[in-house]
């Protein structure tokens, strides 16, 4: 069965409503959803519109699709917004993983279930949510370390390596967590790698760019960069080409198109490959998992494969 998808602008909040035009079901389930910045990436942009789409095929679901535009304020009054509709669940990918805890405490106070989707909020928050959905992403960054360091020993220079660190936005759980994965298990499969410098590149491909413009000036010897994605990768990438850079080896944490196409090219070494579909359809089909009573795991992650030049041609290149 079909819907009809309207989106209205309205005020502070971007509203998608699902709407049934007649269905064999007594009630539909009503998820409601507030994204980070659907507008900062090619990611959040895919996600979106994979949820949107999984949505408009279920005819059990009708969904409120909200941006946060990356304001914390803006996020925690759609969050209050959707307790006041009274939906059946609440997805949230956060904002800032620490500032929303105290809506989502009010949302399971009254009664309405949460998940979390793509990237967790601060552990004092986990009492007041019923899943988690999407990637484990210290298992990302603990992979890409070990990308790296293979590549390392490939090369010999795992005793004399350096590198540095271009992190997402600071107080945003997936880049603190990536970061994590990366720094404990590094020293593990490569103990003389000495990463030198981390520097908040925001999710931003012009910001990592002038990041890596920095490092190249306060560093004559950079041997790897790891970035948080592989859009922030790529901005250090073009900034190591413009300075005539030629040898260091780029890992990012989750596969983006231009990163795939600069592996193909041979100018960027590895990454993460992880898909915004599958992980806008987990978040869905984990809301409504919730709503319906079922046993749901309280961290529900899918999988993401570690990606490089050597084994590209097993995975199709991303659509964002």
């Amino acid at each position: 069965m079909k819907f009809a998808l309207k989106r209205l602008i309205a005020g502070t909040t971007a509203l998608a409503g699902v709407a049934l035009a007649g269905t064999a079901f007594a009630e539909t389930i009503t998820i409601g959803i507030t994204q980070n910045n659907v507008g900062v990436d090619s990611y959040q942009t895919t996600y979106e519109k994979a949820f949107i789409e999984a949505a408009n095929a279920d005819p059990e679901v009708e969904a409120v699709v909200l941006d946060a535009a990356g304001d914390v304020a803006r996020q925690i009054a759609q969050i209050q917004d959707l307790v006041q509709q009274k939906v059946d669940a609440i997805i949230i990918w956060p904002t800032n993983g620490k500032a929303v805890v105290p809506a989502v405490r009010a949302a399971d106070k009254a009664g309405i279930p949460v998940v979390i989707t793509n990237s967790n909020i601060a552990k004092e928050g986990f009492d007041f949510i019923k899943s988690f959905s999407g990637p484990d992403n210290i298992t990302q960054g603990s992979r890409a370390a070990e990308i790296m360091c293979d590549k390392f020993k490939d090369m010999g220079i795992e005793k004399t390596a350096q590198i540095v660190q271009i992190s997402g936005q600071p107080g945003y759980t997936t880049a603190i967590e990536r970061a994590k994965g990366f720094e404990d298990r590094l020293p593990e499969v490569c103990p003389d790698v000495k990463l030198m410098e981390t520097q908040p590149g925001d999710w931003n491909r012009e910001k990592s760019q002038r990041v890596m413009e920095a490092f190249l000036v306060k560093y004559d010897k950079i041997d790897g960069v790891y970035a948080g994605d592989d859009n922030m990768g790529v901005g250090a990438l073009n900034a190591a080409k413009a300075a005539g850079r030629d040898g260091i080896i780029f890992v990012g944490a989750t596969n983006f198109a231009v990163g795939y196409e600069a592996m193909a090219r041979g100018e960027y070494w590895g990454s993460i490959y992880q898909s915004p579909v599958d992980d806008a359809k987990n978040a869905l089909a984990t809301a409504k998992a919730v709503v319906k009573g079922e046993d749901v795991p309280f961290l529900n992650y899918f999988d993401t494969p570690k990606i490089t030049q050597d084994n590209m041609d097993k995975f199709t290149k991303p659509v964002f």
